[in-house]
């Protein structure tokens, strides 16, 4: 193998000529989206604005060499943004929000979120991905958006408010609401109704124009940018911030980012581990989901543990150029797959457009207003509340659409982590209680077949004295005893039955508890003289099963097939189920 198969990666050893103009335009499209969207999101993160800035360029050059999606759009999102504010808050008393101290623990945050993440690709736990549901994931990011949304609406009305909580932060913008300043909520709510407009009517407007359905809906994604250079050319030429108080950007250091190893030392590495496990795990879940989505409408093909790698690398990158914590954007994704990209080479055109933007022009960001950037967060979350997939969920699965409610309950009402702790114990406890009480359907041979089926749901026939169950689960503690108890009341119920035949085809594994039920019951069932068989077993099953005691009582009454089973205790005489 040469050195270029190993340091290059694949989709850049054979890049086609032809997929350069797509790449060099939907770079340059995210780039002038990413610059509004870097300094509003390290502003939520509590970062100063160049953070932002130093987030959006080493990191998509590290996904580019090793992450898997051709068209994702890596850098500071609204969700890990809030999260690093999360993590952070404890802190204050060490490092205040803004400080440099500060800055050093978000970085700190990202690397070891990184690390994590390069570990678990290197583990090939790509298998995470699926650790949280979708509908506890949306839950989680709708709650996420609403808190996001109302602790932006501090920076619209020009007030202050120290709540972390929506119900709290409500009460104090209500009781702050007489002391908005004139001016900054002008311009706040100036940006949030345009901003809005744009979002809802810009690219029909545009169309209408002459534009393409394709070029309208890029010119809409790029009214934050317009709404940048408007408000902060009319915040320069008025002198709003020294004649009214508009809270303005301010100085945004000019230079590229300096190259270092945070480390703000081991007390604080410690209790930076937890936030950052919990923002790589849903920064992760959050980033494949969006990168599936994209790679469908083309037929390409995400390979989770890449993913795991590309996203550890990134966060890494960010880490040791002074940033904070990053993953795969939705809104800027699917602008860049729209607006052309083909290969990872579109995140690095981006990169270089960041560079040059924080190298030579950072000096054009000092008036810009940060009710702007409050509004321009406002918006781009309003479209993370996903309200289609709570209405499918309770449609379909009561049970998933409750978990939904549950975790944006609790993101909004006890924060991130209450939120994420919710979804978690959410997604596994559905998953137990649906286990638990697992489908089990008495069944017979489709007449003139091999095929047997539920009694209730087809015409089938059934063998006088002979029970068959099908067991639609693996057996396990939590569901054992209501196996037991369902086909004791069945034997109960009909006082011919001599012989009990549980159907195990979707039986994958049998736990301790369930093996010790499971003797137990063929032991009572003996006893009245009704006889347990089995049918169907897989292998594995069966391999544990030879060496225990109820294997050895069950010799000879473990039948390949349920067909088998039926013709052994039949033995030509049968009933049709009416």
């Amino acid at each position: 193998m040469n050195l270029s198969a190993l340091l290059l990666p694949a989709w850049l050893r054979h890049y086609r000529r032809a997929s350069l103009p797509g790449d060099a335009t939907a770079g340059l499209v995210v780039t002038v989206m990413l610059i509004p969207q870097s300094l509003a999101y390290a502003l939520l993160a509590g970062l100063p604005p160049e953070v932002g800035l130093y987030a959006s360029i080493l990191p998509v050059i590290a996904y580019a060499a090793l992450g898997s999606s051709m068209t994702m759009a890596v850098g500071p999102v609204a969700v890990t943004a809030l999260m690093t504010a999360s993590a952070l808050a404890p802190l204050a008393a060490l490092a205040p929000a803004g400080s440099a101290a500060y800055a050093t623990l978000a970085a700190t945050l990202a690397g070891l979120s990184g690390l994590m993440l390069l570990a678990f690709g290197l583990l090939r736990l790509g298998f995470l991905a699926h650790f949280l549901s979708h509908p506890v994931i949306s839950g989680f990011v709708s709650g996420s958006a609403v808190l996001i949304a109302v602790g932006q609406m501090k920076h619209v009305l020009g007030v202050k408010v120290d709540a972390h909580d929506v119900p709290g932060m409500l009460w104090q913008l209500a009781q702050a609401l007489p002391q908005a300043q004139t001016v900054t909520l002008a311009v706040g709510a100036g940006s949030l109704a345009f901003l809005w407009l744009a979002r809802s009517h810009a690219a029909q407007l545009l169309h209408a124009a002459g534009l393409s359905s394709a070029a309208a809906d890029l010119g809409a994604k790029l009214a934050p940018m317009v709404a940048v250079a408007v408000t902060t050319a009319l915040a320069a030429s008025l002198d709003l911030s020294a004649q009214h108080g508009l809270a303005i950007v301010g100085a945004v250091p000019q230079g590229l980012p300096t190259m270092q190893l945070p480390w703000p030392g081991a007390e604080a590495m410690r209790a930076l581990l937890l936030p950052a496990a919990l923002i790589a795990l849903v920064g992760f879940v959050e980033s494949v989901s969006v990168a599936q989505s994209l790679a469908l409408k083309r037929s390409q093909r995400i390979v989770p543990d890449r993913e795991l790698l590309g996203l550890g690398a990134a966060n890494v990158a960010s880490a040791v150029s002074g940033g904070f914590p990053v993953t795969g954007g939705f809104s800027r994704s699917v602008v860049n797959f729209a607006a052309g990209a083909q290969t990872p080479l579109a995140g690095v055109v981006t990169a270089v457009g960041m560079a040059i933007v924080i190298a030579a022009f950072t000096d054009l960001f000092f008036h810009l207003p940060q009710a702007v950037l409050g509004a321009t967060i406002i918006v781009a979350v309003a479209g993370l509340i996903d309200v289609q997939t709570l209405r499918e969920a309770w449609r379909y699965d009561r049970a998933d659409a409750l978990a939904l409610l549950a975790t944006a309950a609790g993101v909004v009402l006890a924060g991130v982590e209450a939120g994420i702790a919710v979804g978690v114990v959410l997604s596994l406890g559905v998953l137990v209680w649906r286990s638990s009480r697992p489908h089990i359907a008495v069944i017979g041979r489709v007449p003139g077949t091999q095929h047997f089926r539920n009694v209730e749901r087809h015409r089938v026939q059934t063998v006088p004295g002979l029970l068959a169950l099908r067991v639609d689960e693996s057996l396990f503690f939590a569901n054992a005893s209501a196996v037991e108890a369902h086909i004791e009341a069945r034997v109960a119920a009909d006082p011919e039955v001599r012989q009990v035949l549980l159907v195990c085809s979707a039986v994958n594994a049998i736990d301790a508890t369930a093996l010790g039920v499971l003797s137990g019951l063929e032991q009572r069932l003996a006893l009245r003289g009704v006889q347990m068989w089995l049918a169907e077993v897989k292998g594995p099953v069966m391999d544990r099963l030879h060496s225990t005691p109820l294997g050895q009582r069950l010799q000879g009454r473990v039948f390949l097939s349920t067909h088998e089973a039926f013709l052994h205790v039949a033995e030509g005489k049968h009933s049709v189920n009416p």
